[in-house]
């Protein structure tokens, strides 16, 4: 019996017009399907489509043509505000610029979607507090961004998108502020999280990096290039 995949692409494409007799192909029939505790990494050079497939994965574009589907639904025919509830209800999101409020609370930081979903303060904080002690930084929870390291502020960045307890962490080149030791620290961490049974996508421009991942999917000229079962334990 087929695993029922978490999300998956039927021949997608994305074409973006730039102008009125040209076109760019950012993506060109992508056939794709990740399921539930599986940790890929999404590798490819400038103009692969890696982001493109990123935003798609992420709802945060729709495809020009082809299916889209997320937990058996198909969300490439959804309306803005109904991919912003699935996305705020099922994708946690990690970016290589944290993109955390630096005048706020670590605490307060992770406590943001929670406030869009409509959660109350008291129970906002207190799953704040578990997604900051799950990524080590029980004892940062009142320290600004700008009072932590990169590395921190990364794992801050993680308990964001852990505290809706999302069905998919979707990762955008995590490691690209960070130094190598953080970086090393930091897909460490995702790995356990996988190991725990998280679902992870990761993008990213570095080989060694996606090798932390158990599947490797390299894109050239928006078109899936290899899928393969990473070799490394």
């Amino acid at each position: 019996m087929k695993t029922k995949a978490l999300i998956e692409l039927k021949d997608v494409k994305k074409v973006y017009p730039m102008g009125e007799e040209v076109e760019v192909h950012a993506l060109r029939g992508i056939d794709f399907r990740v399921n539930n505790g599986e940790f890929v990494a999404i590798i490819g050079s400038s103009g692969s489509g890696k982001s493109t497939l990123m935003h798609i994965i992420g709802l945060l574009d729709k495809p020009s043509t082809g299916t889209v589907c997320l937990q058996g639904k198909d969300v490439s025919i959804m309306t803005e505000n109904e991919l912003a509830t699935q996305r705020n209800e099922h994708i946690g999101f990690v970016f290589q610029s944290f993109n955390l409020l630096s005048r706020t609370s670590a605490l307060d930081n992770v406590a943001m979607p929670l406030l869009y979903a409509g959660v109350n303060n008291e129970e906002r904080h207190e799953r704040a507090k578990i997604a900051l002690e799950m990524v080590g930084l029980g004892d940062r929870i009142n320290h600004h961004s700008s009072q932590l390291s990169g590395g921190q502020q990364q794992r801050v960045a993680i308990a964001r998108a852990l505290v809706n307890n999302p069905s998919l962490i979707l990762a955008d080149e995590t490691t690209g502020n960070l130094d190598s030791k953080s970086g090393e620290d930091i897909m460490t961490f995702l790995g356990e999280l996988n190991r725990q049974g998280n679902t992870i996508v990761l993008v990213t421009h570095e080989l060694d990096i996606a090798h932390a991942a158990k599947r490797i999917i390299e894109l050239k000229d928006g078109k899936v290039l290899k899928d393969k079962i990473n070799g490394k334990p």
